[in-house]
């Protein structure tokens, strides 16, 4: 028999040098991935006019970029599994760079399409592997709270990319590529690398005791050097020494079924939500006969409330429910959204765009702290991994959607359909959403079965 106290030992950490430099690091990771999921969007306007694409062209694109994401959200996970979470970051970190620089080469849309699928795969596969990385690293009581200052950070990489697009864009013909350069510096996220720790409790669940309490006691040297002597951790668990692993079969027992299914639904409809918001407000507007430059300066001032939105996530996400912090958020994003959608007011449109980002980057904060509380040590990445890549998947239609309805019915009935999916969301989570504020208080060391069918 092993002990395993990994979590015990890092709960009773207070906040020091470390976690903070740890915090930059992430945010660093999570700017880049935010400035880079946009940068498709910003620029679709200006190759309209360049390429002649059409709309249901960029829905093809959107919708294949989503299929990326799915696989990138499973090879995330896995890679996190295999080769730790630190090196999982920094792979994931420079996937989604490289092909970011690509695509600044590409010469028509079919080109840049293959491109944008295989960022978007990169993107997501940071995503996960960034959410379970926070989650392992900070004490339980205040996780949440710095998953969101780390988003607080990361999200403004969404209005710089929008303001720099509007400041590039339209100056030639071919200064659009620079949208895709600026999403590429991502890569320096590899500088600070050498500054992050291994996850402790990912070494504890592979059987790696030694490496982890190595790890752990140069964690605690360094925040005892700066805060005084550390408090006693609680006991250590007693863990059976036999190493397995999770298969994806796993999900289906009762106890991740429920919380897979749950958290899918979750991420389809944020991601059907965010992503109609982001990825076609641009597009749609200027097809309704604003101007390339006005569409993209009016979205770009949306966005600016998506940091506020982010930091007002780190005031309650730890003090609330994450569930009912969920809930709340989707029912205000989906009203909003109605209001953005349906009027051509200039003044109107930011407000309410304002307050969509606002909301909408408030309630991906508190989902990111929420999806991996939902399964143990052993099952995190797969299931986080899982659950975030079906949203994904599942969001391959939701681009054909819209551009359906757009063509069918009108600019009205798309966000009609936008606000629907955050309705459903909401309500799947007030119904069948577990609470894990009382279990962060208590928040075990990881587990390892000794039996295929336990975990």
């Amino acid at each position: 028999m092993q002990h395993s106290n990994a979590a015990n030992r890092l709960d009773r950490l207070p906040i020091s040098r470390f976690h903070k430099i740890t915090l930059v690091a992430v945010s660093f990771a999570y700017f880049f991935e935010f400035a880079d999921i946009n940068t498709f969007a910003t620029t679709v306007p200006k190759l309209v006019k360049l390429w002649g694409v059409t709309v249901n062209q960029v829905a093809y694109v959107t919708s294949l970029s989503f299929v990326g994401m799915f696989f990138g959200s499973l090879i995330g996970g896995w890679i996190a599994d295999r080769w730790g979470r630190k090196n999982a970051l920094a792979i994931t970190t420079l996937w989604f760079a490289v092909f970011s620089f690509a695509s600044v080469f590409s010469w028509d849309i079919v080109s840049l399409g293959v491109l944008r699928v295989l960022t978007s795969a990169g993107l997501s596969a940071m995503t996960v592997v960034a959410v379970i990385y926070v989650n392992e690293i900070y004490p339980a009581a205040v996780r949440g709270k710095y998953q969101a200052y780390a988003i607080v950070i990361g999200i403004c990489g969404t209005p710089v990319t929008n303001l720099v697009a509007a400041a590039v864009v339209p100056l030639t013909d071919w200064s659009w590529r620079l949208v895709y350069l600026w999403g590429s510096l991502g890569i320096l996220f590899l500088l600070f690398t050498r500054h992050l720790k291994e996850s402790p409790r990912w070494y504890e669940s592979k059987g790696q005791y030694e490496k982890a309490d190595a790890v752990l006691s140069q964690i605690e040297s360094r925040v005892a050097a700066e805060k005084g002597p550390l408090p006693d951790p609680a006991a250590p668990i007693a863990v059976a020494t036999k190493q397995t692993k999770a298969p994806l079969r796993l999900l289906l027992q009762k106890r991740y079924l429920v919380p897979t299914v749950l958290l899918s639904v979750m991420w389809v409809t944020q991601t059907v939500g965010f992503f109609g918001y982001s990825s076609w407000a641009p597009t749609l507007l200027a097809q309704e006969g604003l101007s390339v430059e006005k569409s993209i300066f009016y979205v770009a001032l949306t966005t600016v409330g998506a940091p506020l939105g982010c930091f007002l996530a780190a005031q309650v996400t730890d003090r609330v429910e994450r569930k009912w912090c969920l809930v709340a958020f989707g029912v205000v994003i989906a009203i909003c959204g109605l209001f953005y959608g349906l009027t051509f007011n200039p003044i109107m449109i930011v407000v309410f765009g304002f307050l969509v980002n606002f909301f909408e980057r408030g309630y991906t904060a508190v989902a990111y702290a929420y999806s991996p509380e939902l399964f143990d040590t052993r099952t995190r990445s797969l299931g986080t991994g899982v659950s975030y890549g079906l949203g994904r998947l599942s969001n391959a239609v939701g681009p054909l959607v819209i551009a359906a309805l757009y063509t069918g019915t009108g600019y009205q009935s798309v966000f009609y359909f936008i606000a629907g999916s955050w309705l459903v969301g909401a309500l799947a989570l007030a119904v069948f959403g577990p609470r894990t504020r009382q279990a962060r208080l208590t928040d075990p060391p990881v587990e390892v079965p000794t039996a295929p069918t336990t975990a």
